[in-house]
């Protein structure tokens, strides 16, 4: 279902493109090694991880933290199971309880990528 459309040819109007392509416009994320997954669409967080991992490495942020929250962990388990594939990757666990839990994952990138 789509969005509801005035009479006539069905086309967007003029404020319906805009809106419409201010969604599909990138974002730039700051290279801080911190990251909030929660605003990301869960479709979406493999490929923001693997994105900010790689944009991480090649900068030389080499500390990072993911924050995905506790819920029922599978946007925990989907970003683990995108690290464990990651060649940039040189550990990652469980942040200390300070710093989130289990509801964020602290990873530890490689010196020199291996990509």
């Amino acid at each position: 279902m789509g969005r509801p459309r005035g009479p006539g040819s069905g086309a967007l109007s003029d404020d319906e493109q805009k809106e419409e392509s201010s969604f599909d416009e990138a974002v730039a994320i700051p290279l801080t090694g911190e990251l909030d997954l929660h605003p990301f669409s869960p479709r979406d967080i493999p490929s923001v991880v693997e994105e900010y991992v790689h944009a991480c490495s090649e900068k030389g942020v080499r500390h990072l933290r993911l924050a995905h929250g506790r819920g029922k962990g599978v946007q925990r388990a989907a970003v683990r199971r995108v690290l464990a594939s990651l060649p940039e990757v040189e550990s990652f666990h469980d942040a200390p309880p300070g710093a989130g839990g289990w509801g964020a994952t602290v990873v530890e990138l490689r010196a020199e990528a291996t990509r």
